[in-house]
C-alpha cells in the first residue's frame, strides 16, 4: 500500500518518512495533512504602480497544449492548411482578433493583456511544462516523461507559500480540481516543492466542483469523527510526532508534520465557507458553466475572495482519455472538431465568467490571471487533421491586479511558427507574476542546505504592467 501511495503522489524525497507522514493521514480520515501546513516568512516590498498591485492570483492551466491560432493568435491570411477550418472575429479591443470559438473573450480583451511571442522551444509535454510551472528550465528539458524529483526547481505555488504566506486559516497556495498528469496517467515534474521543504508544497484538491451537494473531501471529517475525538487524535498525534522527531532529528520530519495550524485549518469557519459553492446564487453557478473547469473557476474566484495567495485551475481529464491520443488539449487529431465540441466551448464560459464576476467584485484590480498551457500546437496539420507539439511560439493572456488593460505584446510571424518580435520566455513570465505580487527579481530561496538561489533569473514584461 505504501509503496503504491509513493508511485502515485510520486512527491516524496525520503520515502520511509514520506510513507510513516502519508499513513498518519490517513489515520485521521484519509486527510492529507502535512500538506497544509505553512510556514511564516516575510515577504521584499518595493514602489512602483504595478508592483504588489495583485493581492492574489489565479493561474489558469490549459495542460496538453492550447493552439496559438484557433484562440489568441488567428492568422486570417495564411493558407487553410495553417489557419484552420475557424475565421478570426474582432474585439472589444481595436486592432485585435482571436478564434471565433471564444466570443465571450473577445468581449472582454479590452481587459486583458495578450502576449503572442512566449517560447521555449521544447515540443515535450513534461520538459516545456516544467518550464513554465517553474520558471526554471529542467537539466533534461527535452524528456517526454519526467516526473518529480527532489532536486527539481520548486513550482511557483511553493515559492509563494515560502515568501508570501496567507493567514493561519486559510491555505496559501491551492492547486484544484486534480494535478497534472501525462499519458497514461504519470504524474508529471514542476508541480511540487522539488528542493525545498515538503511542507511548502502547494496544497493539491482533487475534486469535483460541478457535482451536486459539492464539498471537499480533505477539509471534512468522517461524520463520526467528533471535535472531542478530533481532539484525542490530536494529542495522540502529538506523541507519535514526538518520537519522529526524536529518531528522524536533522531531517525535515518537523516541517511535514501534522500541527496545530493543519487542525485549525480543518476546523475553521472561513475555509469551510470559501469552498461552499451553496453560497453562490443560481444564476452565478449557471454563468460559470455546469462543468468542472467552470466551476472550478468559481471555487477560485472564492478562495482569492478569502485570501488564498495563488489558485492553480489545471484543465481536466475527461472520462477514459489516458488511453486517447488527443486529451486534454493535446490535439494530435481531430483538432477543429475537438476545439469546437470539447474545449473552447467551457474555457471561453469559464474564463469569461471569472473576469466578470472578478471586476463586478471589486477583486479584478487586485487579482492576477494569466491563463497559458505548456506550450502551442504546430502551425501545419498533420494528416490526422490535428496539430502536434509546438515550444517554438505560442500565446498567453494576463489581465487583473498589475495588468495594463488593452495591449498586445509581441508578434508571432505570418504562419505563427516563431517569434518575429519581442521572444518572451516562461523565467519572464514568473517575474511578472512574482512583481505584480510584490515580489522582487531579487528575492530568494533557500535550498534544503540552506543555501540562497534566486527565486526567479528572469525580468519582468515591462510593456504589459501598468
Amino acid at each position: 500500500m505504501l509503496h503504491l501511495l509513493r508511485e502515485t503522489l510520486q512527491l516524496c524525497d525520503a520515502p520511509t518518512r514520506r510513507e510513516v507522514l502519508r499513513v498518519g493521514g490517513l489515520a485521521l480520515g484519509g486527510l492529507t495533512l502535512d500538506s497544509l501546513l505553512n510556514a511564516p516568512a516575510s515577504a521584499s516590498s518595493g514602489g512602483g504602480r504595478s508592483f504588489g498591485r495583485a493581492r492574489s492570483c489565479i493561474l489558469l492551466y490549459m495542460g496538453g497544449g492550447p493552439p496559438q491560432h484557433e484562440t489568441w493568435d488567428p492568422k486570417p491570411e495564411a493558407s487553410a492548411e495553417i489557419r484552420g477550418p475557424y475565421q478570426a472575429i474582432p474585439t472589444s479591443l481595436d486592432g485585435l482578433q482571436v478564434g471565433e470559438l471564444m466570443p465571450r473573450l473577445a468581449k472582454l480583451a479590452h481587459r486583458c493583456a495578450v502576449v503572442r511571442s512566449v517560447a521555449t522551444d521544447v515540443n515535450a509535454h513534461t520538459g516545456s511544462g516544467y518550464w513554465m510551472l517553474t520558471g526554471h528550465p529542467h537539466r533534461n528539458q527535452h524528456g517526454e516523461s519526467l516526473t518529480p524529483d527532489p532536486s527539481d526547481w520548486p513550482t511557483l505555488g511553493a515559492v509563494l507559500r515560502r515568501l508570501l504566506p496567507s493567514g493561519r486559516d486559510l491555505p496559501s497556495v491551492v492547486w484544484l480540481p486534480e494535478p497534472i498528469k501525462n499519458n497514461p496517467g504519470i504524474y508529471v515534474a514542476g508541480q511540487n516543492a522539488g528542493f525545498m521543504p515538503p511542507s511548502y508544497e502547494p496544497l493539491l484538491l482533487e475534486c469535483d466542483p460541478s457535482t451536486p451537494g459539492f464539498q471537499v473531501p480533505s477539509l471534512s471529517p468522517l461524520p463520526e469523527l467528533s471535535g472531542t475525538r478530533l481532539d484525542r487524535r490530536r494529542g495522540l498525534l502529538a506523541q507519535v510526532n514526538g518520537a519522529l522527531d526524536h529518531a528522524l532529528a536533522g531531517s525535515f520530519v518537523r516541517e511535514n508534520l501534522i500541527s496545530d495550524q493543519a487542525f485549525d485549518l480543518l476546523t475553521s469557519a472561513s475555509t469551510r465557507k470559501a469552498f461552499d459553492l451553496s453560497r453562490e446564487t443560481p444564476q452565478t453557478l449557471a454563468r460559470y458553466g455546469q462543468h468542472k473547469f467552470g466551476q472550478s473557476c468559481l471555487l477560485a474566484r472564492r478562495l482569492v475572495e478569502a485570501g488564498v495567495r495563488l489558485v492553480t485551475v489545471n484543465w481536466p481529464r475527461e472520462p477514459g482519455d489516458f488511453d486517447r491520443g488527443n486529451p486534454v488539449w493535446d490535439t494530435h487529431s481531430d483538432n477543429a472538431g475537438r476545439l469546437k465540441n470539447a474545449l473552447m466551448p467551457p474555457m471561453d464560459e469559464g474564463v469569461s465568467a471569472l473576469l466578470e464576476d472578478l471586476a463586478a467584485r471589486g477583486l479584478l484590480d487586485e487579482t492576477l490571471i494569466v491563463w497559458m498551457g505548456e506550450f502551442g500546437r504546430s502551425p501545419k496539420h498533420n494528416p490526422s487533421a490535428g496539430r502536434d507539439h509546438w515550444g517554438h511560439v505560442f500565446s498567453i493572456m494576463l489581465a487583473g491586479g498589475g495588468i495594463r488593460p488593452g495591449v498586445v505584446h509581441g508578434e508571432s510571424d505570418k504562419l505563427g511558427a516563431y517569434p518575429q518580435t519581442d521572444r518572451v520566455g516562461p523565467e519572464e513570465i514568473h517575474a511578472t507574476i512574482y512583481h505584480c505580487l510584490g515580489l522582487p527579481s531579487s528575492a530568494e530561496i533557500t535550498d534544503r542546505l540552506g543555501r540562497p538561489l534566486r527565486a526567479c533569473e528572469g525580468e519582468p514584461i515591462r510593456p504589459i504592467l501598468l
